[in-house]
């Protein structure tokens, strides 16, 4: 080896080792490591900045905007309830989950499904009794599979795939990874369902402690017609919500103050729930319920530009002394008292009765500008936004799933390629309102991108300086190897990589040693692509691996040997039937 295949070596070495034992940034990490092999002289600049310029880098980036457009409608959420039914035990809650999530990640980013399903599947889990420890990690490694599926379901495809493209031709087909994807995906829910209930804890999901927060009444009214008209308490999903429970129904002018359960619920009920500041976010996100609250309707502000906002009254607050309703505030501030918390405790009493003290909380429903313009202002000691309130707009859900269903029927017809697809279904996004170009703007992940675009340089670096041939050489030097056995090998160095490090990270440093392997032995790069491809996104032993596991990691209270204890038999699992099927689909 001369001195920059040397050199690249340690890079790559230092880079794992950054990423593996320290809280530095992955997006850091990699630009350093692309910056350093660029000073150097290893790589020129269009090497070192040709991730930037790849096309599985662009599609993945086109795609959150999709995914975006998808989880503001609420698409995904209309789909979880509509799917997820009331089954009778824990195996058939874990079917009825894994089923639509498998279904749903291959054709979103897995990151988006399970984000919109956490809130759901706790709701559920409380509804039906089962601890949502038992819930949440499965609904992790089912999107994990699911992803697996479709050359759009995960972005470690789509990195592959751009890698295939650029140097060597090859564009794989959107359903072509399905022949090992379904089964992976058939076989490792089947996993999850008959050893689940042994495996997985039983910690409960997060039940709030409503003591410990601040506390608000929230009031709603039941949209006639609408979807929870007719369905009991329990069945609208409102027994046992995640931040707040219901307290009482107004129906007509009387009150209704023991909530049963079984209790229908009609059109025009005036529903007062308590609870975290949460409870609200959480309630608009339900489809059939509006805030009571009528100014609410007279806000001049879209209903995508609006969120959840809360304020610390100051002492120079003009209103100090008055009531609500004598205080102008709407007309004021451009913005709606929900509830008012006093001392950590809801104000009992007709919201527009309180008289304004000094350190009330304030919840209101405000535009995106509110905290920007007031946060500096001496009316209020503190303004913070509640992440991720903006309510759904229901009505745009089924234009939001057919703009989806179209990307992929062009996708998998051949009549335009995945990146052209995915850029057309963005900008129908936009253009038909499912999405604001703000927020379309926001949804790109780009630490993600840059993390990607960044190991291609460490990639080709490993390539053009030799580095992936010597690794590989030294690979295949431990004895005569066939080409199944070192597909084996390449799989399982490629998992060992992603519970590491990123699993992007993982497949753009696996790729070059996975050609240079196949090309020593003579046989066709195909099979040893997708065994990275699947390797990369297999990881299911620690948290860390993967950004869905650490999503559900303290929703379901886990702990790391949680991951262990049922990640290892399930990742011996995929692998065993990944390797077995792989050569069988592509050949050698």
């Amino acid at each position: 080896m001369d001195w920059q295949a040397v050199l690249t070596l340690f890079t790559l070495v230092g880079v794992l080792g950054t990423l593996a034992f320290t809280r530095v940034a992955a997006d850091l990490t990699l630009m350093t490591a692309l910056a350093f092999l660029l000073l150097t002289g290893v790589l020129g600049p269009v090497e070192a900045l040709a991730g930037f310029a790849n096309p599985g880098v662009i599609t993945i980036a086109t795609l959150y905007v999709v995914a975006a457009g998808l989880k503001e409608t609420g698409a995904v959420q209309w789909i979880a309830r509509m799917l997820l039914g009331h089954p009778k035990s824990q195996r058939g809650a874990q079917v009825r989950m894994i089923a639509p999530t498998g279904i749903l990640s291959a054709f979103m980013n897995n990151t988006a499904v399970v984000a919109m399903f956490i809130p759901a599947i706790q709701d559920w889990a409380q509804r039906l009794g089962i601890p949502a420890s038992k819930l949440l990690l499965p609904l992790s490694y089912a999107a994990i599979l699911g992803g697996t599926c479709t050359l759009i379901g995960t972005s470690t495809n789509l990195v592959v795939d751009g890698m295939l493209q650029s140097t060597l031709g090859i564009n794989l087909g959107l359903f072509e990874l399905a022949w090992v994807g379904i089964p992976l995906l058939v076989i490792g829910g089947a996993f999850l369902v008959l050893f689940g209930h042994r495996l997985l804890p039983d910690r409960g999901g997060i039940s709030e402690e409503l003591d410990l927060v601040r506390e608000y009444g929230v009031e709603m009214e039941l949209v006639a017609p609408g979807p929870l008209v007719g369905k009991t308490v329990a069945e609208a999903g409102l027994r046992a919500l995640s931040y707040g429970y219901l307290t009482e129904i107004d129906r007509g002018g009387r009150l209704i103050t023991v909530v049963d359960p079984d209790r229908t619920l009609q059109g025009g009920d005036r529903l007062y729930f308590v609870g975290a500041p949460e409870c609200a976010s959480e309630l608009r996100r339900i489809q059939g319920l509006k805030p009571a609250n009528g100014n609410v309707h007279k806000l001049e502000v879209e209903n995508h530009q609006r969120c959840l906002v809360e304020v610390v009254l100051g002492p120079e607050f003009t209103a100090l002394g008055k009531t609500v309703r004598d205080s102008r505030f709407r007309t004021r501030f451009n913005a709606v008292i929900l509830s008012v918390s006093r001392e950590g405790k809801r104000v009992p009493g007709k919201l527009g009765d309180i008289t304004f003290r000094m350190g009330d909380t304030l919840l209101l429903e405000a535009s995106e500008q509110f905290v920007e313009q007031y946060r500096f202002r001496r009316d209020f000691l503190l303004v913070s936004a509640l992440n991720d309130s903006t309510p759904p707009d229901f009505h745009k859900a089924p234009r939001a799933l057919g703009i989806l269903a179209v990307m992929v029927l062009l996708s998998a017809s051949g009549l335009l390629s995945i990146l052209e697809a995915a850029f057309l279904a963005a900008g129908t996004m936009v253009v038909t309102g499912c999405i604001t170009a703000s927020r379309a703007r926001r949804s790109v992940d780009l630490p993600v991108l840059v993390v990607i675009a960044a190991s291609f340089a460490l990639g080709n670096a490993m390539t053009v300086t030799g580095a992936a041939g010597w690794v590989a050489g030294s690979l295949l030097s431990f004895g005569p190897l066939t080409p199944w056995l070192a597909l084996a090998l390449v799989y399982l160095l490629t998992a060992l990589f992603t519970e590491l490090i990123t699993n992007n990270a993982a497949a753009v440093l696996m790729f070059p040693i996975a050609m240079a392997v196949s090309e020593q032995l003579g046989v066709s790069v195909i099979p040893f692509a997708i065994a990275v491809m699947f390797a990369a996104s297999a990881s299911f032993i620690t948290p860390l691996g993967y950004q869905t596991n650490l999503m559900v990691y303290g929703p379901g209270r886990y702990q790391f040997m949680d991951y262990v204890r049922i990640g290892t038999p399930l990742s011996v699992l995929v692998a065993c039937v990944a390797i077995g099927l792989i050569p069988l689909v592509w050949g050698f």
